[in-house]
């Protein structure tokens, strides 16, 4: 242990505790946040090392991208910080153990691999729309919580952090490449995204047989059988399962399977993905619209104090002005037309854009049919009086994923309500 991981408190706020692993870049420490009595997983690496094999700029851009994925089934990045020698990575201890440690038991049931895999696939394709590529898919990345949710850990960490030889291939920890990609083998340049899918599908093939699908005591031979796809189904896998598991080993990256293809697949949607549910899409589901309409209050009318409440402090304009904010969670408009033209116009987008909704005389609430990458997005819109012809709308987003939101209100949201909203000036479009 080094002279920083010696000290009784790092930074005055981690006390380290046991070696929890290690790899050939880092050390991983089980951390106490003394302020918050929180347990923290925390990851220990060497500069120096890092530095050698030239990945300081790629360890940056990674660290930047993490500290914006928030998702249920990827292991938290709460804070980073350094020394001159050190890295360390404060990460959400997760205490249930590996996934496979399930699976040294035995291969498990259908139902429970679907459920373990939909997760999966869900944190996967959600870091790869934010840009985000794993890598380094394997057993010992796939944790599960007290309550058995999957976590995957190491998501755009675990290049750098263990496992990476001086050809800046990634290897499994035996050093067989049994979970990677033969175009990442091969040495010839290779897709993140397409890469992690394969290893996805390695995974699923063990949860489903209990073994490996490229097996051999030869490593050129296992060579060989990762580059043909060469593997067989055991026959009790169901044919659903085999159709899904052949075409995410199809060595040819070009034609293997997409995420959003293996969402659509039969397999995968036999049930539904058990994370993806939030309290208010069961709340939108099960309130009826009369008590929905019960609890909401008539157009409450704004005085001073509630306009300099909804904005950013005594600054009105971000109620009228577009926000220079990249990912938002609200925008507000001042309309003067009736509440009941409001509605309307959110109606349509409804309509249009497969979402149900409930509403009453002040509020409005769409809910998507589809689930996306955080479940079903939900959307709230608030009607404020400034005065009896002067309204200010607040629509937020009550569930769902922030970038989809983003995209949905640009897209369709804006376009659909701009003959409605208030314009200060000729030129500039006030929703916020």
């Amino acid at each position: 242990m080094g002279p920083e991981e010696k000290c009784a408190v790092l930074y005055g706020k981690y006390e380290l505790g046991r070696v929890l692993g290690q790899g050939s870049f880092a050390k991983v420490y089980h951390a106490r946040n003394v302020v918050t009595g929180e347990n923290i997983a925390m990851k220990v690496v060497g500069k120096e090392k890092v530095i050698k094999v030239g990945m300081m700029e790629q360890i940056k851009r990674e660290i930047s991208v993490m500290k914006m994925v928030k998702h249920p089934n990827i292991v938290e990045l709460h804070e980073v910080m350094a020394s001159k020698t050190k890295i360390y990575f404060a990460m959400e201890y997760v205490k249930g153990g590996e996934l496979f440690e399930k699976v040294a038991k035995g291969k498990l049931r259908e139902d429970n691999a679907r459920g373990y895999f939909q997760q999966l696939i869900s944190a996967i394709d959600f870091c790869h729309s934010r840009g985000v590529y794993h890598r380094d898919l394997k057993p010992e990345n796939l944790l599960l919580d007290e309550e058995g949710n999957l976590k995957v850990t190491d998501f755009g960490l675990s290049a750098f952090t263990d496992h990476l030889r001086q050809d800046g291939l990634l290897h499994t920890t035996c050093g067989t490449p049994a979970y990677v990609a033969p175009e990442v083998l091969g040495n010839h340049g290779y897709d993140g995204a397409t890469s992690d899918i394969w290893s996805c599908g390695v995974i699923l093939y063990v949860l489903l047989a209990g073994f490996l699908p490229f097996q051999d005591d030869n490593i050129m031979a296992m060579y060989k059988k990762i580059h043909k796809g060469d593997f067989k189904c055991p026959p009790w896998m169901s044919s659903d399962a085999k159709k899904l598991i052949v075409k995410m080993l199809d060595p040819n990256p070009r034609t293997r399977i997409t995420a959003s293809k293996i969402m659509e697949s039969n397999w995968f949607k036999k049930t539904v993905p058990r994370t993806m549910r939030s309290k208010e899409e069961e709340e939108f589901a099960h309130v009826g619209d009369e008590d929905w309409v019960g609890k909401v209050k008539k157009i409450e009318s704004l005085n001073a104090f509630h306009i300099i409440s909804l904005s950013e402090g005594f600054d009105l304009s971000p109620l009228f002005e577009e926000k220079k904010k990249k990912e938002k969670e609200q925008l507000r408009f001042a309309t003067t037309k009736p509440a009941s033209s409001v509605i309307s116009k959110l109606e349509e987008v409804a309509k249009t854009s497969k979402f149900s909704l409930k509403r009453s005389d002040s509020s409005v609430r769409l809910q998507g049919k589809e689930s996306g990458r955080k479940g079903k997005l939900g959307i709230s819109a608030d009607i404020f009086a400034v005065t009896p012809s002067f309204l200010v709308v607040e629509v937020r987003k009550a569930c769902g994923d922030t970038l989809e939101y983003n995209q949905f209100c640009s897209k369709e949201l804006r376009p659909a309500l701009k003959d409605i909203v208030w314009k200060s000036a000729p030129e500039n479009p006030t929703i916020a």
